[in-house]
């Protein structure tokens, strides 16, 4: 008799942020630490849109430079099965909010963006682990979505996609870990950006996040999630 063997193979998770909020009583918002659905989410307030369907949260930033803001769902590992995410938002100002998706061995507090860019593409990763997504930061000379990935604080070649944030506007990141191979890839609605090869090791444990964060002296953001 073999032990220890159930019939769920994979852990699924999708948020499509129904149910979380009403638009009377008891209320429509949270405060800091806290759930949506299935996430957990660190931020200033959280809101339902009432006037888009199919589930819309609100996000409210602080209103200094760098404050971020972060919803993530983890730990997952990679040579389980591979890793797969995906997430639908969108930016109420394309020049005062960076923007992170992807996966991230290490959450620091604050909370802070697993990558930031400035200049020509320049990346810091600011985590210890490794970490993979699409990032997009006004502190780029060229404000354009940029591939990355990293581990152990080296920084993997950037690789840009060449469009970058247009406000209210909706983009789809997807981001995926080989099980095998530590090979990383990212999307952007629905085109492939790049596949960085080999850069991470499959046993290390990954959080899924998306993390915002204020940019210069933006003031308070207020981005919106359709899912995660």
């Amino acid at each position: 008799m073999t032990e220890g063997i159930g019939t769920k193979g994979r852990t699924r998770i999708f948020e499509d942020f129904l149910g979380n909020y009403v638009t009377t009583v008891p209320t429509t918002t949270y405060s800091s630490m806290g759930l949506l659905g299935c996430c957990a989410y660190e931020a200033a307030a959280c809101s339902s849109t009432v006037d888009e369907p199919g589930g819309v949260i609100k996000i409210t930033t602080g209103a200094t430079d760098d404050y971020g803001v972060a919803m993530f769902v983890g730990v997952f590992k990679p040579n389980d099965g591979g890793c797969v995410m995906e997430a639908r938002f969108k930016l109420a100002s394309a020049t005062t909010t960076a923007v992170y998706c992807g996966f991230s061995e290490t959450l620091a507090a604050q909370p802070t963006m697993p990558a930031e860019a400035t200049g020509a593409n320049v990346l810091t990763c600011n985590g210890s682990g490794s970490m993979v997504g699409m990032l997009f930061d006004p502190d780029l000379t060229t404000d354009y979505w940029l591939a990355v990935a990293g581990d152990g604080g080296i920084e993997e070649t950037v690789y840009s996609a060449g469009v970058g944030v247009t406000a209210d506007a909706w983009d789809v990141v997807r981001v995926e870990i080989s099980a095998d191979k530590g090979d990383g890839s990212c999307y952007l609605n629905g085109k492939l950006i790049n596949k960085f090869t080999s850069f991470l090791t499959t046993t290390d444990i990954q959080y899924a996040v998306l993390m915002f964060e204020v940019s210069a002296a933006g003031g308070a953001q207020t981005p919106e999630v359709d899912y995660f």
